[in-house]
C-alpha cells in the first residue's frame, strides 16, 4: 500500500513547524551549555528550567509535526552551530563570566523570538497548532525580558 501524499496545507505547515523546531533545538542546546558553564547556582537552575522547557516547546511542536505527516526533527540551524563554535573560541580567549553567558542567551533568544515571528506569518498554522506557537511565542518573550533584567544585575 502507497501512503498517501501530503496535501498542499500539510506541506506548509509541516515546513513552518520543522524550520520553527531547528530554532527551539538550537535553544536547548544554548541553555545546555549555560547550564554547563555557569557557576552561579541560582542561575544554573533557571537555565534548566529554561532546558526543560524549551524541550517541552520541541516535543509539542514535534507531535503536531508528526499529525501533518512531517518526521520528528531534532537538529539545529546552521547558524546556531556555527554561532555555539564561536562562543567556544571566544571562551579560550576571554574566558567565560556570567555576564557573557547571559548575553549570549540573550542573543539566542532574540533569534527564537524572530522565528516565532515567522512561523506566526504563516498562514498555514491554525486552530490549536497556531495556539500553542502563540503561547510559546509569549513565553519566549518573557525569557527574553527576565534574561534582560538579569543581565542589569551582573557585574
Amino acid at each position: 500500500m502507497v501512503a498517501p501524499k501530503k496535501k498542499g496545507k500539510d506541506k506548509r505547515k509541516a515546513a513552518a513547524l520543522d524550520q520553527l523546531l531547528l530554532f527551539v533545538n538550537d535553544r536547548i542546546e544554548g541553555y545546555k551549555r549555560a547550564v554547563a558553564e555557569t557557576t552561579n547556582a541560582d542561575l544554573r537552575g533557571y537555565y534548566e528550567l529554561l532546558v526543560a522547557q524549551s524541550q517541552q516547546f520541541s516535543s509539542t511542536l514535534n507531535t503536531y509535526l508528526k499529525k501533518v505527516g512531517g518526521k520528528r526533527e531534532t537538529g539545529t540551524t546552521f547558524k546556531g552551530k556555527l554561532y555555539r563554535k564561536l562562543m567556544d573560541a571566544q571562551a579560550l580567549v576571554t574566558g567565560r563570566d556570567e555576564k557573557a553567558i547571559l548575553a549570549a542567551n540573550l542573543y539566542g533568544e532574540r533569534w527564537a523570538i524572530k522565528a516565532y515571528k515567522k512561523a506566526l506569518r504563516r498562514k498555514a498554522l491554525k486552530g490549536e497548532m497556531r495556539d500553542a506557537v502563540q503561547k510559546q511565542f509569549g513565553q519566549s518573550k518573557k525569557t527574553y525580558k527576565h534574561l534582560k533584567e538579569l543581565t542589569k544585575h551582573q557585574r
